[in-house]
């Protein structure tokens, strides 16, 4: 019995080391997608998310552009630390979903834009990227599991996009996202 326990800890650890790096992998591939290195996308998942993210990013860019640069402006010099608050704020509730996953990548696709542009390294969009994967891949890597990993919101994505000519469908399918947003607002203007 020992040894089966033993075993299962092996894997557990095994899978949050796996599910972290796909993370990162994930993100890095949509901030770089966001300063516009381009390449193919590494993965569905990847793929799937900057086609959302972007669309996201689209629909709400009026908020996400004031939005970080108020972050910028406020965060002080470790944007991660900031980042970490915001992520924070986003799921303060405790009920994270696939469409407040992506309002983060679609935040910090933002968030990095910016930070490009003004001449920040490499280096500062990589620790944004490592915050992430270190929350989605390791303090959330159970929900992550309970909802079929990567895999799972390449479903979430077929289904939002299947559904993309029904734009009230769309609607609610964001909606959580957007009381993220609002979550977001609320953090950097206090």
């Amino acid at each position: 019995m020992p040894m089966k326990t033993g075993l299962k800890l092996q894997l557990g650890g095994k899978m949050s080391c796996w599910l972290r790096k796909e993370t990162l992998l994930l993100v890095e591939d949509y901030i770089d997608f966001c300063v516009g290195i381009q390449r193919t996308p590494p993965s569905e998942p990847a793929k799937a998310m900057r086609h959302l993210a972007k669309e996201m990013e689209r629909k709400y860019q009026a908020k996400f552009q004031p939005l970080a640069q108020t972050f910028l402006s406020s965060c002080g010099p470790d944007t991660s630390a900031g980042l970490k608050k915001v992520i924070g704020e986003l799921v303060g509730d405790g009920k994270l979903n696939w469409g407040r996953v992506v309002s983060l990548f679609a935040f910090t696709g933002v968030l990095v834009s910016d930070l490009y542009s003004k001449g920040e390294s490499r280096e500062c969009c990589k620790r944004l990227a490592e915050t992430i994967a270190d929350y989605l891949g390791g303090e959330k890597q159970a929900w992550l599991m309970e909802n079929d990993g990567w895999e799972g919101f390449i479903k979430f994505s077929r289904y939002a996009i299947d559904v993309g000519q029904d734009s009230s469908m769309k609607t609610a399918l964001f909606a959580a996202a957007g009381v993220g947003i609002a979550g977001l607002t609320f953090l950097l203007v206090r």
